[in-house]
This record gives C-alpha cells, structure tokens and sequence, in this order.
C-alpha cells in the first residue's frame, strides 16, 4: 500500500498535469474558431474552380488531346501520394488516421505491381510513415514554425508536385487529409488531383445558366492556365481542413484528458483518506490497548 506522501505527491502531479490539459483545450478552442472559419470559407471557393473546369472539360470532351495536367500521362504506373499531417501530437486519432488511409491506399498500389512515392506535408506524418515505407518517401515539407496557413504555403507543396510532374516522375497523384465536420468528426479523405478528377456529367447548378459562351482564349489555354491553380487551391483547401480538424481533434482530446484527470484525482483522494482513515484508527487502537495493559 502507498504512503499518504506517495499518496500526496501522485495527486499533486496529477493536478498539474490536468491544468496542462485544460490550458490546451482552451487554447485549442480559440485557434479552432479561425481555422474553422478559414475552412469554410475556402469550401465555396475550391468548389467553384472545380464547376468551371467541368464546364470547360465538357466543352472539350469531344475534341482530341488537352492539357496534360488533365488528361494524364496515358499511363497508370507511378502514384505520388501527398499526406498531409499535423506538425505536433496531442490532438488523439488525427493523424493516425490519415496515415492509415494512406497506409492502406501504398499497400493496395504495390499489391497491384504499381510504383510509389510518398511526399509528406507534415512532421507527424512522416514520423509514422517512415517506420514502414522510409524507401518511397522521397521529400518532407514542414510547417512547423507557421502560426497561419497561407496561399503561399500551399504554392510551395503545388510547386513541388508540379515539378515532379514535368520530370515525369510520377503518373497519378493523390492528396490524404482530413476534412473538418465538427470537433468530434473529422474525416480522412483521399483526393485525387493529378490528372484532375472531374465530374463525367456537367453539375446540375451551372455556372454558365445554360447561356452558350465563346471562350477567348480557347479552352485548352484556358485549362491550362487554371489547372494548375486548381491544384494550388485544392491543396490549400485541404491544409486549412486539415488546420481546423487538427484543433478539433486536440480541443476533444485535451477535454478527455482533463476530465480523466479529475477521474483519477477523485480515486487518489478517496484512497488517500480511507488510508489516512486507516492509520488513525490502527494509532487509537494501539494507544487504547496500551492504556488497557496498564
């Protein structure tokens, strides 16, 4: 049995440690009102470039050839996988669970025969990542010093995809984040961008409203203007979802956590008195049996 300091000192760390938790869920709470409303505001946004390049996709659906970005190498062979994680821990299954995904996606493509690369946006990511596929990571981008994501940080990932692409080191590339739906929900997601996965069928809501536009320069330099924007959007899109699903999951953890705290120092106290309890009552009877034997 432990002694009432033993006792003592595990409920003093015990308290401190819930203060850490609580201090964190609430700074965790105010980071996730911004990053939630950066998501969500880049949500119309990435939707609508992505309505526009259906549109002009289908206006050159019968037409032969288009912009590489779009329609491919032809080949199928080499998958560049962009997962993107958080830069620190504490914030429970987030990003254990994008690298799941993606974990299950390489184990499926080097099932089938295919080639691998692995870029990670994120230090966690490619902490975890590196145990089992270090071979096929070939870079890492970290973020670790940033306080808020810009349109810049995501140019700097688009850049490199884009590159790797012009070398032809790759056929298809795949975007692994979590898309932010509340703070206990944050879904991983797996993205394809390159060549762009677009709709076979115009959306129902067209941003043309059904009127016949003549394009100016013509739509192949058109798309080939924008769809490497669209990159850089859509991976800047899944960096703020991935902002407000990591501060989601953290604010849920750290509440958890300090709730088990209190738990535990609920337990510690009970066992500290009954012990103290029990001391007290074995020192009265040894004082009343020795007052009995005089």
């Amino acid at each position: 049995m432990p002694s009432l300091k033993e006792l003592r000192n595990r409920i003093s760390s015990v308290k401190a440690t819930q203060k850490i938790t609580k201090a964190m869920q609430m700074v965790a709470a105010a980071k996730l009102r911004r990053a939630q409303t950066s998501a969500e505001a880049a949500r119309p946004y990435a939707n609508r470039m992505e309505t526009v390049l259906t549109n002009l996709a289908m206006a050159l659906k019968d037409s032969e050839g288009g912009p590489p970005l779009m329609v491919g190498t032809g080949k199928d062979q080499v998958h560049l996988l962009v997962v993107c994680t958080a830069e620190r821990g504490l914030c429970g299954a987030f990003n254990s669970a994008i690298v799941r995904l993606a974990r299950e996606h390489i184990s499926r493509l080097l099932a089938d025969g295919k080639g691998v690369k692995i870029l990670c946006v994120g230090k966690k990511g490619y902490d975890q990542l590196k145990r089992q596929f270090a071979p096929l990571i070939i870079d890492t981008i970290e973020f670790r010093g940033v306080k808020q994501l810009g349109f810049e940080h995501a140019e700097k990932v688009a850049g490199k995809v884009l590159a790797l692409y012009a070398e032809g080191a790759f056929d298809v590339a795949t975007l692994f984040f979590s898309r932010f739906r509340s703070v206990i929900s944050q879904v991983p997601t797996a993205q394809q961008i390159i060549p762009a996965s677009l709709p076979e069928e115009a959306p129902k809501e067209d941003t043309l409203g059904g009127a016949v536009y003549e394009y100016e320069p013509d739509e192949t330099e058109i798309l080939t203007e924008l769809l490497p924007l669209n990159i850089t959007v859509q991976i800047f899109k899944a960096l703020l979802e991935n902002a407000a699903s990591e501060q989601g999951a953290r604010m849920s953890a750290m509440d958890s956590a300090t709730r088990n705290a209190g738990d535990m120092i609920g337990r510690l106290t009970l066992n500290y008195n009954r012990t103290r309890q029990a001391m007290i009552t074995k020192e009265l009877i040894e004082i009343i049996s020795g007052a009995e034997a005089l």
